[in-house]
């Protein structure tokens, strides 16, 4: 399976290599569009998820809305593409569509050979094992001879076979096309642990008849940092993105919400000044209006009001800021300043 999905990597790195020269120019292409096409997932509650009548919410969502309000002014100017993990990067290297927020890692392999940018973090994230309570297993290591579901194309697959044979166990793969289906194969006992990002774990638990009957094992095996995408060969999307992502930790940082932004443009403060455009022209040298930020906050919040509406404490996530926190309150959360 590993074999198979280098294969795939190569392929897709081959049309990334023909395609990078027609890229440029997305900020053009999504105005001239009035809309920005957004590439999720095919359904992950907190992230990407569809409701009845077809309205997405996530935090993964979130993030194309905000960049949405910075670049045409309005957050509900975006089309939603559900993607698998496999058919993600082709899709954007394709021109299909001109963001992909789809709880996809940045590694190595991914920034170097397939052609695109990772455009920052927007949660940090660590992969683990979600397994039955009736198997009485509190440890990672007691599940060797474990059959495992895994979804293909994701970076799970390596890291568990890095970590079984690393510490000698053995294990056999059960491998399925999406998160969907790699849920329904754990819950009808096709496998006896579903491995994926922690935080998946905790979105696919909440699709379980009974979600009290599994328990997420304490161990992460992994670091899986998940942010936006773009292609590469367009530096001033690639800074659009990058800094609406910035722009909305920046303004959580101080204290800018989607309910005072329009007061906080009376700000003494040059950093909040900058950031909501009533000072030098930020929105300039990214070739959109002054107010780019003020919009995205305003119409989608600051990085807090979109982790805790999505996947915070008062959701069935029920998932603590942890690492996710800004730096100045025990995480990891840095964004560098807009000046």
């Amino acid at each position: 399976m590993f074999q198979k999905t280098l294969g795939v990597i190569a392929a897709a790195g081959a049309v990334a290599i023909m395609s990078v020269a027609a890229n440029a120019g997305t900020l053009d292409d999504v105005k001239k569009k009035g809309m920005l096409s957004c590439g999720v997932s095919t359904g992950l509650p907190g992230f990407s998820l569809p409701d009845k009548t077809n309205k997405w919410s996530g935090l993964d969502v979130d993030v194309c809305r905000a960049v949405a309000a910075a670049v045409l002014g309005s957050a509900q100017k975006v089309k939603f593409t559900p993607l698998t993990a496999k058919e993600r990067f082709t899709a954007l290297q394709s021109g299909e569509i001109d963001i992909l927020s789809r709880n996809t890692t940045w590694t190595h392999t991914r920034d170097t050979s397939l052609g695109l940018n990772f455009a920052g973090v927007t949660y940090y994230d660590g992969q683990g094992f979600m397994v039955s309570k009736k198997l009485g297993v509190k440890s990672v290591k007691e599940l060797s001879g474990a059959a495992v579901c895994i979804q293909a194309g994701t970076t799970t697959e390596l890291n568990l076979a890095d970590y079984f044979r690393l510490h000698g166990l053995k294990y056999k793969s059960v491998v399925f096309d999406t998160s969907d289906q790699s849920i329904k194969g754990f819950e009808s006992g096709r496998c006896d642990v579903l491995t994926s990002d922690q935080s998946q774990l905790y979105a696919l638990r909440t699709k379980l008849a009974k979600p009290g009957n599994a328990i997420v094992l304490p161990e992460i095996i992994s670091k899986e940092p998940l942010g936006p995408v773009v292609r590469q060969g367009d530096d001033q999307w690639f800074n659009i993105v990058k800094w609406t992502i910035n722009a909305l930790i920046n303004a959580e940082e101080f204290g800018i919400t989607s309910k005072n932004a329009a007061s906080m443009k009376s700000s003494k403060n040059p950093g909040i000044q900058r950031l909501l455009g009533t000072k030098d022209d930020m929105g300039k040298k990214l070739g959109l209006s002054n107010d780019w930020a003020a919009n995205a906050i305003m119409q989608v919040g600051n990085y807090s009001e979109i982790f805790e509406r999505n996947v915070g404490k008062g959701t069935p996530l029920n998932i603590a800021r942890g690492v996710n926190a800004l730096w100045s309150q025990g995480g990891i959360l840095y964004a560098p300043p807009i000046r």
